[in-house]
């Protein structure tokens, strides 16, 4: 398999290259490489079923290999927040140990596929998404399907309040960006019960971009300096939620989210937990130590390119946020072993560059 850089600190301006190694080798930071390993096992497992119709096979075949991929992370990784419950899905399930227990536990918030009716109906932004934490860091909200969230990017953590209206929160958001608020793009999933939320930002003046699934994706279009979006608003899913604290704690965004249970069963159950819909958790709430999040591209689209194949190589596409930088990592490894299909559309035009 041909050597990322990905593995590679970033330079510090107050420590040296060997000193920033070091601190990575003590944190929960290296296991970046067991992380990327997974969402790439993944993201070439459900290649096949790639505009096929059928997501709960696809979500399988990413879940099993996510789950085989992790059986050799050092240490012991406890899946905290897992994807299967909400969506009856192949579970890597609340509770689950992974990892080969030969070194220092670790936390997992994970969605083996995100976007999965879109990677049945080949379209794009489908994801394999983990992120790690160090143990006991990440919230358990295991019982929380749901949650409203309001992401903002850096230099907007005076400017969000998720107990206001719409409007007031982009106003400010515009003032703290420094740009006018018929400048400002919100993105809120395309979902019924986002109609009127939807028509509350128009009346403001502001754009809305409503992709049809991706909490994710969509956070990380908020996130990132050339992801175009500069707010997200609405009802999402919870795993997705953790693990986005994850990527804002890392790039210094901010976020605030509320559950929302959405049904009575799910409002017993969070009662049960002992959680509450009223209280308003952040970033740090969410996660309190240090952590990371990894995304390898599935379907394509605009964050990452879904595996191709050349000159005998095939190819993925993967981003590494942690430790306040992104990172996107191209690797590639034989194709007779990398199990990804003979008929990608992107075949021969890939690149070995990061």
């Amino acid at each position: 398999m041909m050597k990322s850089p990905a593995f590679t600190t970033d330079p510090a301006p107050d420590a040296t290259h060997h000193e920033q190694e070091s601190l990575v080798r003590g944190s929960v930071r290296r296991l970046e490489p067991a992380a990327l390993a997974a969402t790439r096992a993944a993201a070439l497992a459900c290649q096949h079923w790639v505009g096929r119709g059928s997501g709960p096979a696809a979500d399988e075949a990413a879940t099993e290999a996510m789950r085989a991929a992790l059986a050799s992370a050092p240490g012991t990784g406890t899946v905290v927040v897992g994807e299967g419950a909400k969506d009856e899905a192949p579970m890597l399930f609340d509770g689950e140990e992974v990892g080969d227990g030969g070194g220092a536990d670790f936390d997992i918030a994970v969605d083996p596929l995100e976007c999965t009716t879109l990677c049945a109906r080949g379209l794009p932004e489908a994801l394999t998404t983990i992120a790690f934490a160090e143990a006991g860091t990440l919230a358990r909200l295991g019982a929380s399907f749901y949650m409203d969230k309001l992401v903002g990017p850096p230099g907007t953590h005076d400017a969000l309040q998720i107990d206001d209206p719409p409007a007031a929160n982009i106003e400010r958001v515009a003032k703290a960006l420094g740009k006018p608020v018929g400048e400002v793009c919100v993105v809120v999933l395309d979902k019924p019960r986002h109609a009127e939320l939807i028509e509350e930002i128009h009346a403001v003046g502001a754009r809305v971009a409503s992709p049809p699934d991706g909490d994710v994706a969509t956070a990380l279009a908020v996130l990132l300096p050339d992801g175009g979006a500069d707010l997200l608003i609405g009802v999402g899913g919870t795993p997705e939620g953790v693990m986005t604290a994850c990527a804002v704690r890392a790039m210094g965004g901010c976020m605030q989210v509320r559950l929302t249970p959405r049904s009575e069963d799910e409002e017993q159950a969070l009662a049960q937990a002992g959680l509450s819909s009223e209280r308003v958790y952040d970033a740090s709430d969410l996660v309190t130590g240090e952590g990371f999040f990894v995304a390898t591209g599935v379907t394509g689209g605009s964050l990452l390119r879904r595996p191709w194949q050349a000159q005998g190589q095939t190819y993925t596409e993967s981003m590494i946020v942690a430790g306040g930088s992104v990172r996107r990592v191209v690797e590639a490894q034989p194709a007779a072993s990398a199990g990804s299909r003979d008929d990608d559309p992107a075949a021969g035009q890939g690149s070995d560059q990061t």
